[in-house]
C-alpha cells in the first residue's frame, strides 16, 4: 500500500510540474520594465461632467432657477507618455492630454412658493478643450506572462483651450485636481498595449462669477441660478509604450 502511495504522488508530482511548465508562456519583451526611462502615446474617450451647487437666488418674478447636467456625451483625447523607473514596483508618470469634449448644461426653473416646475427651460452648450498635465505614480503588481495588472494616482493642473466669452454659462481657464486609476500592460512583441481607465476629481471652483460680458438679463440667469462648479472626468485611453 505504501508503494503505491508514493508511485501515485510521484504520478501527481510530475502531473503539476507538466501543467506549470505549459502554463509558464515565453515573455515578451523580458526587460522591457528595467529600462530607466521610455516613451509612448495614449489615444481614448472621456465623458466631462460638473458637480453644481445651485445658488437659490430668486428672481423678481418669484422664480428659482436650478441648473443640472442631463446627459453626457463622448469627447476625443489623446496624449504623450514619459515615464520614469523608480523600482520593479514603482514608476513616475507624466502625460500631457488634450482632451476634446463638452457639456450641455440645463437650467429649469421653479414657483419660489409652490416648489412646481414651471415651462421654462434654458440649455447651453459647454465647449472645454482641455489641456491636462496630470503626475502619477503608478504601483504595478508582479508580472503574469504577458500581463500585469497596475493603479495609478496622482495630481494634475488644466488648462481649458475652448472658452468663449459671452456665452450663458463661462468656466474659469484653470483648474486642477486629483485622479485615480487602474490599468493592465499587456506585453506585445513590440510594444506593450495597457488599457486604462481614470477618474479624475477637480478641487477648484471653475465657474467664472463676474460677468460684464453679459448685457442681457436673460443670459444672466444661468449664472446667477449656480453658487459654484467643480468638474469631473472620466477617461477610458490605450496606452503604446
Amino acid at each position: 500500500m505504501l508503494k503505491r502511495l508514493l508511485f501515485i504522488a510521484c504520478i501527481c508530482c510530475l502531473a503539476i510540474a507538466g501543467l506549470e511548465a505549459q502554463s509558464e508562456k515565453p515573455k515578451n519583451q523580458p526587460y522591457a520594465d528595467m529600462k530607466l526611462y521610455h516613451l509612448g502615446f495614449h489615444i481614448g474617450f472621456h465623458a466631462q461632467d460638473m458637480i453644481l451647487t445651485n445658488s437659490g437666488a430668486v428672481t423678481s418674478d418669484g422664480e428659482v432657477w436650478y441648473a443640472e447636467i442631463p446627459s453626457y456625451s463622448p469627447g476625443f483625447s489623446v496624449g504623450v507618455i514619459g515615464d520614469l523607473f523608480l523600482n520593479p514596483y514603482m514608476n513616475l508618470r507624466f502625460s500631457p492630454t488634450v482632451h476634446f469634449g463638452d457639456k450641455t448644461v440645463v437650467a429649469v426653473t421653479k414657483d419660489y412658493k409652490t416648489d412646481l416646475n414651471l415651462d421654462q427651460r434654458i440649455f447651453t452648450n459647454v465647449r472645454s478643450n482641455y489641456m491636462m498635465l496630470p503626475l502619477d505614480v503608478k504601483f504595478s503588481s508582479m508580472r503574469l506572462n504577458n500581463y500585469r495588472p497596475y493603479v495609478l494616482t496622482g495630481v494634475y493642473a488644466a488648462f481649458d483651450m475652448g472658452r468663449k466669452k459671452g456665452e450663458p454659462l463661462l468656466l474659469k481657464g484653470l483648474d486642477y485636481g486629483v485622479e485615480v486609476g487602474i490599468g493592465c500592460d499587456i506585453y506585445l512583441p513590440f510594444f506593450k498595449l495597457c488599457p486604462e481607465l481614470k477618474f479624475c476629481f477637480g478641487l477648484a471652483d471653475v465657474l467664472e462669477k463676474d460677468r460684464p460680458d453679459l448685457i442681457d438679463d436673460a443670459d444672466r440667469i444661468m449664472t446667477q441660478a449656480l453658487s459654484k462648479a467643480t468638474s469631473r472626468m472620466v477617461v477610458l485611453t490605450f496606452n503604446f509604450e
